[in-house]
């Protein structure tokens, strides 16, 4: 099993109930390749380098799992067929940027516990 991090971008025409469905879709095709979510961000609606399909902004979502190489083809076959992903990128991750990811999560929820 390896560690991997997509990042997708949804259209922004969406509302929340849509955006929920999607992620959840999204969530589901990785439980059902047998992929373990570690964790799963929602880093909202943001303005895009350049326009994708005559929009300068999206909803993205950042998702931390670990899987085997097909899981990686089912969801990205997934990402393709649904009109609402307007990019994504899945990057698999060393050991490296496994730790970055883990140190950068605690921080977070310090910063959320100290708000609190």
């Amino acid at each position: 099993m390896n560690n991997y991090e997509t990042v997708f971008i949804l259209t922004p025409v969406l509302s929340d109930d849509q955006t929920k469905e999607a992620v959840g879709k999204f969530k589901k095709t990785l439980k059902s390749c047998g992929a373990k979510l570690k964790f799963d961000e929602a880093w909202g609606l943001k303005k895009l380098a350049y326009p994708i399909q005559k929009k300068s902004t999206g909803f993205y979502f950042l998702f931390e799992f670990e899987a085997e190489g097909d899981a990686i083809n089912k969801l990205e076959v997934e990402f393709k067929r649904d009109e609402r992903v307007m990019r994504f990128l899945t990057m698999k991750m060393d050991k490296d940027h496994v730790a970055y990811a883990e140190k950068r999560r605690g921080i977070m929820a310090e910063k959320k516990s100290a708000k609190a």
